[in-house]
């Protein structure tokens, strides 16, 4: 799924939120509480298939000359990627998520995260929260005293722990698959993988991989994650930064496993790699980027369908955590991926625009029919 940019300046914010181009929500609910000083925005994209479910992202969009636009827009792609994700696994929810507007290091209090479990209270049920980019188990913990939609807890909590585990093994059940598809072999032995971002779910995606006895090359913004790599596996090499790393020659597979649009124009001219497979949300920075790899003879694994493992995790600890029945469950992203690719070549289109169709279709089957 691509991730769209839209600018407010045609027909402002209204005229983006309302624009069925730009995933037709159902509800945006601006949250602000200036006591603690939360500045939140929730999406609901989808209630089809039951209530919303997606993490929680706080971010500082200190980059962005708007950066409330930025978390508007932010949330609204990451919300729709959570109802093609949700279907794609076999959920029985929609897809939402909510960004938090901050520097997570530096904002971040209890008062804060309690004033935003009074937020998503507020909605009834209608979005369940969990942990995303900035927020942990530690803080759902929190939010969950104000608020009853809450997954991705501590266990002490009643809850199912870190859901990064889940996602980082769902990206390697979809690597395997991509392997197998493009090679014959579902074996990553031997072959050289290159992880963008080594923070909660890459630096278990390299334990994975490791394991296998994959070779490995990582590169991430902050040292701190590398130098954890590094130290439980000396053998791994390091890129200096993602532009290195994607040019590395002989690299077999690349796993963006930071922030979104990781593949943009400039990133994929530059691409060694004959796979494509992370943990990344909405890697595809504007259409057309995936008709872009498919054109190179690079086989991209639509994102939403491998790193589907976390909400998987979170969504089973709804119904009491059972970790082994929610490893079951993410094993089957092998499977679904290479249903993906053979509805791509059935239809000639790439495996980002098969998954799509596939998602829509059992989004709008589950919608009731109009009178």
């Amino acid at each position: 799924m691509t991730d769209v940019r839209p600018t407010f300046e045609s027909g402002g914010v209204l005229h983006t939120l309302f624009d069925s181009a730009y995933g037709g929500h159902e509800q945006v609910a601006l949250c602000q509480d200036r006591a603690t000083g939360l500045k939140a925005v929730i999406a609901i994209h989808s209630t089809a298939l039951g209530p919303a479910l997606g993490g929680t992202r706080f971010h500082a969009y200190a980059q962005e000359s708007r950066p409330e636009e930025a978390a508007v827009l932010d949330a609204l792609n990451l919300s729709r990627g959570m109802s093609y994700k949700n279907a794609m696994a076999g959920l029985d929810h929609g897809g939402g998520k909510a960004v938090i507007l901050g520097d997570p290091d530096t904002v971040k209090t209890e008062e804060l995260l309690l004033a935003y479990g009074r937020a998503v209270a507020s909605l009834g049920g209608r979005y369940v929260t969990a942990c995303d980019v900035g927020t942990y188990v530690r803080d759902m913990d929190v939010v969950a005293r104000e608020c009853r939609w809450v997954t991705g807890r501590s266990p002490e909590q009643g809850g199912c722990g870190d859901s990064s585990v889940l996602t980082a093994y769902g990206v390697y059940q979809g690597m395997r698959a991509s392997a197998q598809h493009r090679w014959g072999s579902p074996s990553l032995a031997g072959r050289t993988v290159g992880v963008a971002g080594v923070g909660k779910v890459g630096h278990l995606l390299v334990e994975h991989l490791r394991e296998e006895g994959a070779e490995v090359v990582v590169t991430d913004v902050r040292a701190e994650s590398v130098h954890r790599v590094r130290e439980a596996h000396p053998e791994v090499r390091v890129a200096a930064n993602v532009d290195e790393l994607v040019r590395t020659e002989g690299l077999d597979v690349y796993a963006p496993c930071a922030l979104g649009g990781a593949l943009d124009d400039q990133t994929v001219a530059a691409l060694t790699a004959g796979v494509v497979c992370g943990a990344a949300n909405n890697q595809l920075a504007h259409p057309g980027v995936e008709k872009d790899l498919s054109d190179r003879g690079i086989l991209y694994a639509p994102d939403y369908v491998v790193n589907a493992g976390g909400v998987i995790q979170v969504a089973d600890e709804l119904h009491g955590p059972d970790f082994a029945r929610a490893k079951a469950k993410a094993s089957k992203i092998f499977d679904t991926t290479l249903e993906i690719y053979a509805r791509a070549e059935k239809d000639g289109v790439p495996p980002a625009v098969a998954s799509d169709r596939i998602a829509q279709q059992r989004i709008a089957e589950a919608r009731p029919h109009s009178a």
